[in-house]
């Protein structure tokens, strides 16, 4: 049986691999892809789909944290940022995620309401938040590794095998 804190450092290191999967791709992704068309959404590109990941969890962190003290990331410039810079990025808005769900543990394993929270779809226990975080990046994760295929830009598979290889990811986001 684990205890609660087994299962907070569980959860937090569970969502510190989810990141550097995120990072893990985004470092792997061809120059050329980066600046690609999204066919039959010509105005949207791989670097908007990345970048939005960022935003999301800002987005999330303002909604759910800033009310409750947790400093919320910038966003970025969807149209223009660079995947150093989105890395970057991604590092502090995975930050803020970690201090959400931890605000979520020492709450007695909720995040507490906020006024700006109106969605109201999102049951906000620590394990439906996670797992809504996760599930939102891997779609992401997945439009990018279709849309290489698609575009021509298909990714060695020591990239697409590597978005699994959790165990390694796990290692790399503890070092």
């Amino acid at each position: 049986m684990h205890s609660a804190l087994d299962q907070r450092d569980t959860l937090l290191s569970a969502w510190r691999t989810n990141n550097r999967v995120t990072v893990f791709l985004v470092e792997h992704l061809p120059d050329e892809l980066w600046g690609a068309r999204v066919p039959g959404a010509p105005r949207r590109t791989v670097r908007m789909i990345a970048g939005h990941i960022h935003n999301a969890r800002c987005m999330w962190i303002k909604t759910l944290g800033k009310e409750h003290g947790i400093t919320v990331p910038p966003a970025v410039d969807r149209r223009k940022v660079e995947p150093k810079q989105l890395i970057a990025a991604l590092g502090r808005s995975s930050r803020g995620i970690i201090s959400l769900l931890t605000l979520g543990f020492d709450r007695g394993g909720t995040i507490p309401v906020s006024s700006s929270y109106t969605w109201r779809n999102l049951p906000l226990d620590v394990g439906h938040v996670l797992t809504y975080f996760v599930a939102h990046e891997g779609h992401h994760r997945g439009q990018i590794v279709m849309l290489a295929r698609q575009l021509d830009y298909r990714l060695p598979v020591e990239v697409t095998g590597g978005l699994w290889h959790f165990a390694k990811r796990a290692r790399e986001s503890r070092s």
